[in-house]
């Protein structure tokens, strides 16, 4: 009977040391930056704790020629989000926000003459962006960091911050538009490129050489390699500039210029406001 008993209870007991073993190495989920994986009682005690600063990353879903994948914007400024997040210290990171200003519908304008790209209005764009951090801002952030990784917005992200810094200004919490991110992952990173003795051509200004090569450096599921040594007929495939020579090692040096360049904006806005 005694046999019987340990051999029924055997596997719950290896279980429950493996179990164990995995609760010991399992990396905690206070180790994220982002809120999306936290609770909202570790939220609240990383507040508590000083973290107080939070970054909403502003993505967008638009075409990127054939080669490159629709996210591309979404897929990079979260991944730059965890690492500014990570280079303060002091910051968590709000779920990426897809859905920009893309151009009209009808007729269809910019992006939106291609399919899968979603555009909503400046004024929904901006109504979200105020709501969010007002949001924020009742639940203990001090500073409430935006960054952009398209172009046609930033002037929108600069609104939205000036209008809070209105409705804030007797209170100690400020919003920051760093549009330092956006410029130095399009001209920094252009400029490093014309170093290496790419031409203006090349490095296009959207799903071009530069554009293409940070993607890959991010992640190179968001570019279909196969499609680079097809000839790109411009204006009609979404493509303004050359992506064939793009590569994971001319993308890669633009990761830490990014983050470093975000960081000391953002640190130089906060000062600002002390």
């Amino acid at each position: 009977m005694r046999r019987t008993a340990l051999s029924f209870l055997f596997p719950f007991i290896c279980c429950a040391a493996a179990a164990g073993a995995f609760a010991e190495t399992a990396p905690s989920p206070q180790q994220s930056p982002f809120l999306e994986d936290l609770t909202w009682t570790e939220v609240r005690d990383a507040t508590q704790a000083g973290k107080t600063t939070i970054i909403v990353p502003v993505g967008g879903t638009e075409q990127n020629g054939p080669h490159m994948v629709l996210g591309k914007h979404n897929a990079r400024v979260k991944f730059f989000s965890a690492r500014i997040a990570a280079a303060l210290g002091n910051a968590l990171v709000a779920p990426v926000l897809a859905y920009a200003p893309e151009g009209k519908e009808s007729p269809p304008t910019a992006h939106m003459r291609f399919p899968g790209t979603i555009t909503i209005p400046d004024a929904a764009f901006e109504e979200v962006l105020l709501s969010a951090a007002r949001g924020f801002r009742l639940h203990g952030f001090k500073d409430v960091v935006f960054i952009g990784d398209h172009g046609g917005y930033q002037k929108s992200l600069r609104k939205v911050a000036a209008t809070l810094n209105a409705e804030w200004a007797k209170t100690p919490v400020r919003a920051h538009a760093i549009e330092q991110y956006y410029v130095a992952s399009d001209v920094g990173f252009a400029e490093m490129l014309v170093q290496k003795g790419f031409s203006a051509a090349q490095i296009g200004t959207h799903a071009g050489l530069a554009d293409t090569s940070l993607a890959l450096a991010v992640d190179p599921s968001l570019v279909r390699v196969d499609k680079l040594g097809a000839a790109t007929r411009g204006k009609a495939d979404g493509v303004y500039g050359d992506p064939r020579r793009a590569s994971v090692e001319l993308g890669k040096p633009a990761i830490e210029m990014i983050v470093a360049r975000t960081v000391e904006a953002i640190k130089a806005s906060v000062a600002r406001r002390q």
